[in-house]
């Protein structure tokens, strides 16, 4: 049985083997080089002590994914805006986790007194997109050619969920 939970700094190996499989094979991070543990462990500290969440689905004692989310912009006019990062490793993917994870960045971003959730995805990553219209999300435009990854450029969409209660 999946469950969700917040993430510890004994995830983090996990986490970072998550990030770093996803930046040397897909299009889902635009990061080109791998990340460090030292890296994820600021990121993690970072993000916990602005009290951002970063929460790990776990199945078995094994991370299947993880999910976060930041500041979209560093100006005050933003500080109800946050986008979120929603990560699964390959071998869980197509199983529920990625939704669980999305699920619970919507919850807590609403519960937080956040006005507007953001998700940055690539235009071609139809399974995103598909996820965050299912969890109530809406599309903007494409911006096109907004960045290049294996060699050829990629087009960005960003997708988006309002908060009545903020």
């Amino acid at each position: 049985m999946i469950e969700l939970r917040n993430a510890t700094e004994a995830d983090l190996p996990e986490i970072l083997a998550i990030t770093n499989d996803a930046i040397a094979t897909s299009e889902a991070i635009w990061a080109t080089s791998p990340r460090t543990l030292d890296e994820r462990r600021q990121w993690m500290t970072d993000r916990q002590a602005q009290n951002f969440p970063v929460v790990v689905a776990v199945d078995d004692g094994r991370i299947l994914g993880f999910a976060s989310y930041g500041p979209f912009r560093a100006y005050e006019g933003y500080a109800q805006t946050v986008e979120h990062s929603v990560y699964v490793s390959r071998e869980a993917q197509r199983r529920g986790v990625g939704r669980l994870l999305l699920d619970e960045m919507v919850r807590h971003a609403e519960h937080s007194g956040m006005h507007v959730l953001i998700g940055a995805i690539t235009a071609s990553n139809t399974a995103s997109i598909a996820l965050h219209r299912a969890a109530g999300f809406s599309e903007s435009s494409a911006l096109p050619q907004m960045g290049r990854k294996f060699g050829r450029w990629l087009d960005l969409v960003f997708m988006y969920r309002l908060f009545e209660s903020s």
